[in-house]
């Protein structure tokens, strides 16, 4: 079942709850709430004026734009799906559709069809990005109002609630929505297992013969008034059965396979805190505690993760049994835990330690089945499960049909052999009967007529030897025939099994032809492929040629720059030879000039701070000016290199 069926079961609830007379029409404002609540609780914008626009036309317009279902698909459902598919339009006898004619009759006239019935549905995919709990919590507050007599109730309406939704998942796909004596024994089995009692099953038994041949099944109402009133859970207190209802819509509606206190240990801080874990068919998430309001992380699965564990158990499925194997490292006692496993998944591992080997074992058997459905791409073990229930009640359904529809006409054949039989009695009768009167005669007329009549007796015994011949000639025909019909119905079962062959066969070539078609679908997405690789090659040889002939035009600017800057080195050069020799020059004229005029350079360093004395210093380079060695400070000399660079720019600027 899917999340449209989902929607449409707890819809019907609160449609059928607006409809008050039960004439099959609601008005126009009861169904502007309903829509607008709908839209609300779907997280979807909502058009007031669709409403009236779609039911502007009378009674009698057409189909196609007439009734809520349509109006519901188009502007509540349909903006909420993730494609479009087909219109599928089904035919139920005795019962009204998921909305019986919402405002108009035009969707299955009922007043010219009695008995039978036209609904129209819908199949769209559905997304799943509100809150389903609280979309269910809307509609059960609508039909809840109506419907739901809390007198004699041993459970609060939270309660009733749960029910309501677990009713909604076990429920037949057919409206007016019911659920069979079947699901019912399930629900109640596993309710009182969660309530910690033993199931009866005699006791069922003699509830199941209290309903009538022809019901056989509970509206959502009764299933909560048979829980509520504590007919199956006597010598339970409420709050026994409010934890049992707890735990039954916990694992069938909200899919926990499982839940307890572990210890878990810390990625960060590594130390061992306890936590309140909830296994998901898909997701393991830990709380600080059983009731959930503080969520502290998840766990996610895929096909990917695994179990870290010292032991081979048992994996068991609704249906199947199989013996996995879980043979990883051995894992010794630390942190003075005992029952540890490991949960590897692909970002990270998770270190968990479990209260007892016993529940350690559950959980590691509970977590790899959840891992090994992920891998085959099952669903959840209890919804697999009720998928086929629902699959064997419809093949015994229709083996029954099939059976009573053979016994129909064994019936009429035999019928009609058993009138053949005795019209030829009856005719078998008349001529014995015949015969005696004739014999009668013949014995009266025979004392006066017998002399004259010798001849004539001769001849009568000889007609009375022609009879007898002629009612063992029936007598065989009789047999024959009866040989003829078993041979008939010898050929029919023959007949039969050459049809099934010949069905089979068809199913076997339908088949065949999918495959085929699937491979050519494959060989054109490869050929698809191939021509956009080729596409993709023929665009990266064309950039690499661009790519080369902007390097070839970088290198021809670069080699015109290099010679350029050969040139410069040059005239640099020359100009440093040029600057060296008239270095030297200064040098020698300097220290003759050093040589004449020690007083006068005193006087300039006295006044001017120009020169200081030649003293032993570092041995490092000393710098050289035309005043001579260290002639000048650090500052002084740093001055006349920049004016000497601008005059020397200024120079260079106007080559």
């Amino acid at each position: 079942m899917g999340l449209r069926d989902e929607l449409l079961k707890a819809i019907w609830h609160a449609f059928t709850a607006l409809d008050v007379d039960q004439s099959g029409k609601v008005s126009k404002s009861q169904l502007k709430v309903l829509s607008h609540s709908l839209c609300t609780v779907m997280k979807i914008p909502h058009d007031p004026v669709a409403l009236e626009e779609h039911f502007k036309d009378d009674d009698e317009g057409p189909v196609s734009t007439q009734g809520y279902m349509p109006y519901l698909n188009r502007f509540i459902l349909d903006k909420n799906a993730n494609d479009q598919s087909s219109l599928e339009l089904s035919r139920s006898n005795g019962c009204l559709g998921p909305y019986k004619a919402s405002i108009v009759c035009p969707l299955h006239k009922a007043r010219h069809f009695p008995g039978r019935v036209s609904t129209v549905f819908f199949t769209v995919q559905v997304q799943d990005n509100f809150d389903r709990m609280d979309f269910n919590k809307m509609c059960w507050t609508l039909c809840a109002r109506k419907n739901l007599n809390r007198n004699h109730l041993l459970i609060a309406d939270d309660d009733a609630f749960k029910i309501w939704c677990i009713f909604n998942f076990l429920s037949e796909e057919r409206y007016p929505l019911v659920i069979v004596t079947e699901e019912i024994e399930y629900f109640l089995c596993k309710l009182t297992e969660a309530m910690g009692g033993s199931w009866i099953e005699e006791k069922f038994e003699d509830y199941r013969g209290q309903l009538s041949e022809g019901q056989q099944c509970l509206t959502a109402w009764e299933l909560i008034e048979l829980v509520g009133t504590g007919h199956f859970s006597k010598g339970m207190d409420r709050q026994t059965l409010s934890m049992g209802i707890s735990e039954v819509f916990q694992e069938l509606i909200l899919d926990v396979l499982k839940q307890g206190y572990m210890m878990k240990k810390g990625h960060k801080r590594k130390n061992w805190t306890e936590r309140w874990f909830v296994l998901q068919p898909s997701s393991i998430s830990y709380y600080v505690g059983e009731d959930l309001t503080e969520k502290k992380g998840d766990i996610h699965l895929d096909g990917n993760c695994c179990v870290e564990a010292r032991h081979t158990f048992l994996l068991s499925s609704c249906v199947t049994v199989t013996w996995i194997e879980v043979s990883v490292h051995s894992l010794p006692d630390k942190d003075g835990k005992k029952c540890l496993f490991f949960v590897k998944c692909s970002d990270k591992s998770y270190e968990i330690s479990a209260s007892d080997k016993k529940k350690k074992q559950e959980w590691i058997q509970a977590i790899q089945t959840c891992i090994s459905l992920l891998k085959v791409g099952r669903p959840a073990p209890h919804c697999e499960a009720r998928q086929k229930r629902r699959e064997l009640r419809q093949k015994q359904q229709a083996e029954q049909e099939q059976l009573e529809l053979r016994m129909r006409e064994l019936q009429t054949a035999n019928e009609s052999k058993q009138r053949e039989l005795e019209a030829m009695k009856k005719k078998l009768e008349d001529a014995a009967a015949s015969a005696a009167e004739e014999e009668q005669r013949r014995l009266q007329t025979q004392n006066e007529l017998e002399d004259l009549y010798r001849a004539e007796m001769a001849k009568e015994r000889m007609v009375r030897l022609q009879m007898e011949e002629q009612v063992a000639q029936k007598s065989s025909e009789v047999e024959v025939y009866l040989l003829r019909v078993r041979e008939l119905e010898d050929m029919y079962h023959r007949l039969e099994e050459a049809l099934e062959d010949e069905r089979q066969a068809r199913l076997d070539e339908e088949t065949v032809r999918k495959l085929q078609a699937r491979i050519l679908e494959e060989e054109s997405a490869k050929r698809l492929e191939l021509e956009q690789m080729h596409l993709q090659q023929q665009q990266a040889i064309t950039q690499t040629r661009a790519e080369k002939e902007e390097l070839e035009r970088e290198w021809l600017a670069k080699e015109s720059a290099l010679e350029a800057a050969a040139q410069q080195l040059e005239r640099l050069e020359a100009e440093r030879q040029g600057a060296l020799e008239q270095y030297q020059e200064v040098i020698k004229k300097l220290e003759d000039a050093a040589n004449n005029t020690k007083s006068w350079k005193d006087k300039v360093a006295q006044h001017e701070g120009l020169i200081r004395l030649i003293q032993p210093g570092s041995k490092a380079p000393q710098k050289i000016t035309n005043w001579g060695p260290a002639a000048f400070t650090e500052a002084e000399l740093s001055l006349r290199e920049k004016d000497w660079q601008e005059r020397k720019s200024r120079t260079a600027h106007p080559q």
